[in-house]
């Protein structure tokens, strides 16, 4: 059977209690109440969602723990998620959407290839097995007659949720990469004409790359200004992350203290992808209960860890970007200011803008109204004790 999602099996659990790098179980997955509700919500209203937030926050652990919540065959609402990770032309778009919109709307292989000939006649479609056995679709026709019937593959979702009495929801990930297609100013203008008259079908997208995204939706000129609800996710709140680490250990026999969970989330700047991997760490070196000096232990054992990564990543920078991060980690505000241009040789006032921008888009630090961090929390502890000895 085809389904977008699956879902998790209670029977079957992690051997270690901490997931990151992938997308995590039920049981994995941290706080986020609030945002689940209104997400939930949103999805049942078909309501268009756009989920902002920096790269590793739990976007998209986020729309998978609401997705199971619709899987039921019984459920009115199908949901369809759509990955642009290796999606880097307009052809190779359509081919994805049109894939997943009908694996998403099928329940076997069958059933997709009736429902490819059914709504996409006109572009004599087929339908594949890779390798791994999943369907690939094919079309039979060449990719200018393919962009000029676009439309069709568009309006996809909607024709068969109509055809259907179903209503699906669109999830793109890494909906950004739109952006960087040929002509994405026209691509995403035709998007948008199509997508914003649909009755049946909902879009939710959202991306690894914020600065673009931040871009695409809250650019004015864009055509993507205004398409629907925006949801910016914060940092998940100390306590939450207290309360799971604790609960973890216990679900492993295993012991911590409020203090030494409290210190994971706090190192790791409760980053969820950082805390996941530190409590791991502690977790594996933990043979009942766990101690302060496993957590320190830990910690600087990650932090030698991506001492090589970190290393490469600095060494891509120019020196004035490098004296700028020196600066943002002395506590500097006033980066145009003539003494700190002098103290850490950053060029001229104009200069500075450049450097922000350049360090946003390679997604080093977050710029926010006028507060400025770093993205990582582990690379600014590793420039801070390591690279400048601060």
């Amino acid at each position: 059977m085809f389904h977008t999602f699956v879902k998790n099996n209670s029977a079957m659990k992690d051997d270690v209690p901490f997931i990151f790098g992938r997308v995590p179980a039920t049981n994995n997955f941290t706080d986020r109440e609030k945002e689940t509700k209104h997400l939930k919500q949103n999805f049942k209203g078909l309501i268009n969602t756009i989920i902002i937030s920096p790269r590793r926050w739990g976007k998209s652990s986020l729309v998978d723990r609401v997705a199971e919540n619709f899987l039921s065959a019984k459920s009115p609402v199908k949901v369809c998620r759509v990955d642009l990770f290796n999606v880097r032309t307009e052809e190779d778009f359509y081919h994805t959407l049109a894939q997943e919109v009908l694996r998403a709307t099928a329940s076997k292989w069958e059933e997709m290839m009736a429902n490819a000939k059914t709504f996409l006649s006109a572009l004599l479609p087929q339908i594949g097995f890779s390798p791994d056995g999943q369907s690939e679709i094919t079309f039979g026709i060449a990719w200018e007659k393919l962009r000029r019937q676009a439309d069709t593959i568009l309006d996809l979702a909607e024709t068969i949720a109509a055809k259907k009495k179903i209503k699906i929801v669109v999830c793109i990930d890494e909906f950004q990469s739109v952006g960087e297609f040929k002509n994405s100013l026209a691509v995403q203008r035709k998007l948008r004409s199509h997508w914003q008259r649909h009755q049946q079908v909902a879009y939710c997208l959202y991306g690894s790359k914020r600065h673009m995204m931040l871009d695409i939706f809250t650019n004015s000129s864009m055509p993507f200004y205004k398409f629907g609800d925006l949801m910016f996710l914060e940092k998940i709140d100390t306590p939450h992350w207290v309360s799971f680490i604790q609960q973890r250990f216990k679900d492993t026999r295993k012991q911590i203290s409020e203090r030494d969970a409290r210190n994971i989330a706090v190192l790791a700047d409760n980053h969820p992808y950082y805390v996941q991997q530190l409590a791991q760490q502690v977790w594996l070196r933990t043979k009942l209960r766990c101690a302060p000096d496993i957590v320190m232990d830990a910690y600087e054992s990650l932090v030698r860890q991506l001492s090589l990564l970190f290393t490469n990543t600095t060494e891509t920078l120019t020196i004035t970007q490098v004296n700028f991060l020196k600066a943002l980690l002395t506590g500097e505000t006033q980066f145009s200011a003539q003494n700190t241009l002098q103290q850490y040789r950053l060029g001229t006032s104009a200069n500075i803008l450049r450097i922000k921008k350049t360090l946003e888009k390679r997604e080093i630090i977050d710029i926010v109204g006028s507060s400025i961090s770093f993205q990582d929390p582990i690379y600014r502890y590793w420039l801070q004790k390591y690279y400048f000895a601060l």
